[in-house]
């Protein structure tokens, strides 16, 4: 696996404009086999505080679970809109991650990210494929994450299935969040995530969604910190994002609890069987 060092972050807004005009004609079936990295990466404070506040954790050095997805996300940008890059950005749906948190990290330590995609897979609904972040702090591994994209198009009916989400806890809310129509713009303001169908509806309309709609790791990040700090320390959480949340709206978070884990699930407020996202953590 060739590795690429590149001096630094690159801007995300740039790269999703060329992935737009770009985005036709992207039909090829091999990935390249490239790491593309990004060495010392220092956590700016200011703006992890303002993610911690939107996303509900407490403000400190302690970097939450989902955070370094959000500064890996410039290079996972630069990596899936090269050229040779097989599938197109716009329109890819985010499916699922598996986040592991080894240690917990601290806002003043150094980081090194790399990123990596997977092969291809056929799917009922078009083709799958996994993309690998890692982040380290000298040659430590302290944080691994698995995200799988689909991009749609000619499906396979024969295809593998991927593991199901479990089933969402049953009873009552355990709390109630009213999302408001400028979320989306809030939330790209402190990660970089500046995908137009989360700012505006009619951005989300030409991308064939009715309305914008919220982060997927916003949703992902909330429920997180709503379990309290297990999250911090060595852990795993993963993610399903099963219908997205048009804004504004409003969800409820449900519970259920087991010794070392808990499963937790975002549903819809005025349709409480639409699910938009189940969530395990195993500590």
């Amino acid at each position: 696996m060739a590795v690429e060092t590149l001096a630094t972050l690159p801007a995300t807004a740039p790269l999703l404009a060329r992935a737009a005009v770009t985005a036709r004609g992207r039909r090829g079936s091999e990935v390249p086999q490239r790491t593309l990295r990004v060495e010392d990466v220092r956590v700016d404070r200011g703006r992890l505080a303002a993610y911690q506040r939107l996303t509900g954790y407490d403000v400190s050095d302690t970097v939450p679970q989902p955070y370094p997805w959000v500064l890996a996300f410039p290079l996972q940008t630069a990596l899936m809109t090269r050229p040779d890059f097989p599938l197109a950005l716009p329109g890819l749906v985010h499916l699922e991650n598996r986040v592991t948190t080894h240690r917990p990290l601290d806002a003043s330590e150094p980081l090194t990210l790399d990123v990596t995609a997977g092969d291809l897979r056929p799917h009922r609904r078009g083709r799958t494929l996994d993309v690998r972040l890692e982040t380290r702090v000298d040659d430590e591994l302290v944080w691994t994450c698995d995200s799988v994209y689909l991009s749609r198009g000619r499906g396979d009916e024969d295809a593998p299935r991927g593991d199901a989400p479990p089933q969402a806890p049953d009873g009552p809310a355990v709390a109630v969040w009213r999302l408001p129509d400028g979320l989306g713009r809030e939330y790209a303001g402190v990660s970089g995530d500046v995908n137009p169908i989360h700012l505006h509806p009619l951005a989300a309309r030409a991308m064939g969604f009715r309305r914008h709609i919220a982060h997927g790791m916003w949703t992902y990040a909330r429920t997180l910190a709503a379990l309290g700090r297990t999250s911090l320390g060595p852990s795993t959480s993963r993610v399903w994002f099963t219908k997205p949340v048009f804004l504004p709206s409003t969800v409820e978070l449900v519970v259920g609890r087991a010794p070392g884990a808990t499963t937790a699930a975002l549903r819809s407020r005025r349709d409480p069987p639409t699910t938009h996202l189940v969530l395990t953590l195993e500590a």
